[in-house]
């Protein structure tokens, strides 16, 4: 009996032992991530909006650069327009180059000449153009950058660079024909019979007509030499139809390299010394809840505004002697007689009127647009990629 009573009295007791055990190891670690969730569950949606090639990626970060390209420009619209007067040598604004107090009298007599809607003149097309221009240029970037730096280790100066450059190239290419179409809006100052944007697009498709028809007018040996001249002309570069929206598109080519890779290569190793361990508790804010996983803390409004404004500087310098060339050779049917000026013919014509100089007029009021510019365009997209959680 004692066995049997010790049997059945040993069974009972170790059971609710070994229940109890086996009920505490799975109800603790269940109770706390409802309480409180941990980093393994914050990491869950991270990694889903890691996938850059998914379509909720792309179209947050064309949106983003979109929108951040939109607010930039419009801080600037009023330096814009003068820059592009001053770089053009309109006539009526010549008097102005050359000095910051020119800066003020143009504003001046544009603000009495039309009012404060004359300081934005060919803004709504500038904005037209900017946010496709901004949404492929930000969206290139951080697919091109994914193939060209596929992992922490592979990226390089170099490798930045050219991302940079290659997504300028690919959203300059899309948006240039509206670029032309606001140079020759914003170029524009007679105050009676403006040009619709109706009319600039149908202008500037006409130019360069006029001159093919005049030369039957010459005479037989002049007639037979021009019209050979302008054959082979017409071969290499076009006088008119859609190739005169293009006008300038070569040395934008050209400048697009400097400056839109050193604006992202700049920005981003900015952004890596700002981060530096030393001084982030300074310069950085805490991850939110949906930041990606791998990425880097967001910089201090500050913080982001200095990188960005660093950018802007140094981009400007490196791209600016194209792109005064670029501006002389889109506004050469407006001011000329419609004949299409290659690059070298548009670099020798600076350097006579103005020598080397010339290729730097309005640099200072450059860079106070592209500067701010720049500086609200990174911030704008940043903060609206932690908005969007990308």
């Amino acid at each position: 009996m004692s066995a049997h009573a010790s049997t059945p009295g040993v069974v009972p007791s170790h059971r609710p032992r070994d229940v109890a055990d086996v009920s505490r190891a799975p109800v603790a670690p269940r109770k706390e991530p409802a309480v409180c969730p941990t980093d393994d569950e914050a990491q869950i949606p991270r990694k889903t909006a890691k996938d850059k090639r998914s379509f909720d990626y792309l179209w947050r970060s064309g949106v983003a650069g979109g929108m951040a390209g939109c607010a930039a420009k419009t801080i600037v619209a009023p330096l814009d327009r003068v820059k592009i007067l001053f770089q053009s040598r309109n006539p009526h604004f010549v008097k102005y180059t050359g000095s910051w107090y020119g800066v003020g009298g143009a504003i001046k007599e544009i603000y009495h000449q039309d009012g404060p809607f004359g300081l934005f003149r060919g803004h709504s097309a500038t904005l037209l153009r900017i946010f496709p221009y901004a949404a492929i240029k930000f969206l290139a970037y951080e697919q091109i950058r994914a193939l060209v730096i596929p992992h922490r280790d592979k990226e390089t100066p170099f490798r930045r660079l050219m991302s940079g450059a290659m997504a300028g190239v690919t959203s300059v290419f899309f948006t240039y024909p509206l670029e032309v179409i606001r140079v020759r809006l914003a170029f524009e100052t007679k105050k009676e019979g403006r040009s619709s944007l109706r009319s600039i697009c149908k202008q500037i498709y006409q130019e360069g007509r006029s001159r093919k028809a005049a030369l039957p007018a010459a005479d037989s040996a002049g007639a037979s030499a021009s019209m050979a001249r302008s054959a082979a002309t017409a071969v290499a570069a076009p006088t008119s139809g859609l190739a005169n929206f293009y006008r300038g598109f070569s040395p934008t080519l050209l400048g697009m390299l400097p400056y839109a890779g050193t604006s992202f290569l700049t920005h981003d190793t900015a952004g890596d010394l700002l981060r530096h361990p030393r001084i982030s508790q300074y310069t950085t804010l805490p991850k939110p809840d949906n930041h990606p996983a791998g990425k880097p803390a967001p910089l201090r409004y500050w913080a982001e505004l200095l990188a960005g404004g660093v950018a802007g500087m140094v981009s400007q310098t490196a791209s600016y002697p194209l792109e005064v060339i670029r501006r002389r050779m889109q506004v050469a049917g407006a001011v000329g007689d419609g004949h299409r000026l290659r690059i070298g013919e548009t670099a020798r014509l600076i350097m006579r009127e103005r020598g080397f100089r010339g290729f730097f007029v309005g640099l200072t009021i450059g860079y106070a647009k592209v500067v701010p510019m720049a500086a609200a365009a990174f911030y704008t997209y940043e903060r609206l990629k932690m908005l969007f959680g990308i």
